[in-house]
């Protein structure tokens, strides 16, 4: 039996578990709706233009419900406007960018090249990343920064954590002020030290609200509707719950935390075990190697996550344990 098959059956256990047990406000499970219950208060765009609003959280709070998608329809739009913004076309971009589209939400990816945009936007397949995919329909490319971002109601960055201040530096600017961001990209940035919340925060600002997406999530995966779990962590717990109705459908379940800092531990640390189980089963060092090195391994990211302010039960969840097998 390899890593692959143990991992697999050990997620879906662990992922049924999480289904059942997991209905508290700090760790919430959010599947699919079924009905579409539209907010009173967002006839109007002006009234829903979250992102050029003071503050998402004031507006958040003026509506009556929170935001509901049907998944008994693939191409069920939200009851009121809503547009998505990807930035960064790789492999992860374009699989968030495929769940939100499925949804039927308006979904722009951010590329570097002109070239990739007119690919995906005449052939709906990316030229080089799981090219042998197609994308939905509702999803378009550009290059240009203002028209991507200006009018998104919500933004998820995909781009790697080691060239994310880079590239926010240079995207900034076009982004409103108070749209909520959620964070895709896991790790630790090499020059600072710091997780996605301090990078954003510092070149972003600290007057809106981010979110940090997490868990065993291959991207090829996602595209095709394997069945994934994730969790969604945020100190905004609405904006986490706005997120999770955003994305979650028939083969994508979100669950929502406010542990921020320990759905980030897991996702980089987590990363260091991965790597060195897959050395184990290179090296031919058998199951029993393997083993401990994942157990003792995740008992240090659990013990770092203390130090650091998470809760066990993070660490231990989709986030930290969960994800050492995507």
């Amino acid at each position: 039996m390899t890593i692959r098959d143990l991992s697999s059956a050990f997620a879906f256990t662990l992922i049924l578990a999480l289904m059942l047990t997991s209905t508290t406000d700090a760790f919430s499970f959010h599947p699919s709706r079924s009905s579409v219950q539209p907010p009173s208060l967002i006839r109007n765009n002006d009234a829903l233009m979250i992102g050029r609003s003071p503050s998402y959280r004031v507006v958040r709070r003026e509506l009556t419900t929170n935001l509901y998608m049907s998944a008994s329809s693939k191409h069920s739009p939200p009851p009121y406007p809503v547009r998505v913004t990807v930035m960064g076309g790789g492999n992860f971009g374009l699989a968030l960018a495929t769940v939100v589209a499925k949804k039927g939400v308006p979904t722009t990816l951010l590329v570097r090249s002109d070239e990739v945009a007119t690919k995906i936007n005449e052939n709906h397949r990316h030229p080089r990343y799981m090219s042998d995919i197609s994308l939905p329909r509702t999803v378009r490319a550009t290059t240009d920064k203002s028209s991507a971002l200006s009018d998104a109601t919500y933004i998820i960055h995909a781009v790697p954590v080691q060239y994310t201040r880079e590239f926010l530096e240079t995207v900034k600017d076009a982004i409103p002020a108070s749209v909520p961001i959620l964070s895709a990209s896991k790790g630790i940035e090499t020059s600072s030290l710091g997780f996605m919340a301090d990078i954003l925060k510092e070149c972003l600002g600290e007057d809106r609200s981010y979110a940090f997406l997490s868990g065993p999530s291959f991207a090829r995966e996602i595209c095709e509707g394997v069945a994934t779990a994730v969790v969604i962590a945020s100190e905004d717990l609405m904006l986490a719950d706005d997120l999770a109705d955003l994305m979650a459908g028939e083969d994508f379940a979100v669950f929502t935390s406010r542990d921020v800092i320990g759905v980030e531990v897991g996702g980089a640390v987590k990363n260091v075990i991965a790597i060195a189980a897959g050395m184990c089963e290179g090296l031919g060092l058998g199951t029993n190697a393997m083993s401990g090195l994942v157990t003792r391994g995740c008992g240090e990211m659990r013990r770092l996550g203390i130090y650091l302010g998470a809760r066990p039960s993070t660490i231990s969840g989709l986030s930290g344990v969960g994800d050492t097998f995507g």
